[in-house]
């Protein structure tokens, strides 16, 4: 829609893997996201061109090998445990403060050299031994290998009953993969789409929305309480913290409509490209008539196979919209 170059804007970047993608293509990035730990996935994959070199913890971590970024990990990865908030509240060893049974997110072990890792960070911000892309890089990290040691089935809507295999294995820090090259010019925001559409300016503007009433926030409690670094009331069973200062409108059939029609009013961006799903809270024809309003709409459908459950009695073929805008 653009060509081989320009500005373009990902506003719901989620982890930013379709932002990095278009990064290796050479594009100019404007990245947001409402979720904390997006924002620093989203510093890690635009912003970060070579690996930092910790300059401030010269004094604290043994430079153990060439690279600087790995001996941080393995300074952190060494720390002796922890039981503190992510024990407490999260492993079946923990004593909730709200008196509910203990939660099974992760053994006791990880949740507590969790607490180690996520403590230790936070000291170091406190005291300003690492800088902004330093910060969003370990958080990162951290969210990586914590993700991979998770006992749920996809979201941390809640945790599973039983630990699956994968679980029960020891967290560690490991080192990710930086792209080297276009580093420079990419922007990073933080908020609702709706709110920063204003303040950007773009050649074109990709919206992949949440398309169902789930809320990412209450599904994401524990990531966004990483990305934070503080230690929030764990309300009921699943433990969630107060996420509705993130609560989406565009997960609401009252209000959604009206924020794509403010992203792109407010934009100064002339080209949209919309990723949707039939099963989404809005229709086809909804969708048309509210963008219809803004410039000429095309539609492409892109036929899906759908993941089932074996008594699932949805159809088998699940149709994703890519819907473009253009004043």
């Amino acid at each position: 829609m653009i060509g081989d170059t320009g500005t373009v804007a990902d506003v719901m970047a989620g982890t930013g893997a379709v932002s990095l993608e278009l990064r290796k293509q050479g594009y100019s990035l404007v990245a947001s996201d409402v979720m904390t730990y997006s924002y620093h996935h989203l510093v890690t994959n635009l912003q970060i061109g070579t690996y930092p070199e910790f300059s401030k913890l010269k004094d604290i971590i043994k430079r153990d090998d060439d690279s600087a970024y790995r001996s941080v990990l393995n300074y952190l990865n060494g720390l002796d445990p922890k039981e503190s908030f992510f024990f407490r509240e999260f492993s079946p060893k923990g004593k909730p403060v709200n008196g509910c049974p203990s939660r099974k997110y992760f053994t006791s072990e990880n949740a507590a050299k969790i607490d180690a890792i996520r403590e230790c960070v936070n000291d170091w911000i406190k005291k300003g031994l690492v800088d902004k892309k330093e910060e969003s890089l370990l958080k990162h990290t951290l969210i990586m290998a914590v993700n991979e040691v998770a006992n749920i089935s996809g979201t941390y809507g809640y945790f599973l009953s039983n630990f699956k295999n994968n679980s029960e294995s020891p967290i560690s820090l490991a080192p990710v993969e930086i792209y080297d090259e276009n580093a420079d010019g990419h922007t990073v925001m933080r908020g609702f789409a709706e709110n920063l559409a204003g303040l950007i300016t773009a050649d074109l503007c990709y919206i992949d929305p949440p398309y169902m009433k789930r809320q990412y926030a209450a599904n994401y409690h524990v990531l966004e309480t990483l990305a934070r670094g503080d230690f929030p009331d764990a309300v009921g069973k699943s433990g969630l913290r107060d996420w509705w200062d993130q609560h989406s409108k565009l997960c609401t059939k009252t209000k959604g409509l009206q924020s794509f029609e403010k992203i792109m009013r407010d934009m100064h961006c002339d080209k949209f490209l919309v990723s949707y799903s039939e099963d989404g809270l809005f229709s086809l024809q909804q969708l048309e008539e509210c963008f219809s309003a803004i410039g000429k709409v095309d539609v492409l459908e892109i036929d899906y196979n759908r993941f089932r459950s074996n008594d699932s009695k949805l159809p088998p073929k699940l149709k994703e919209y890519l819907i473009s805008v253009e004043r």
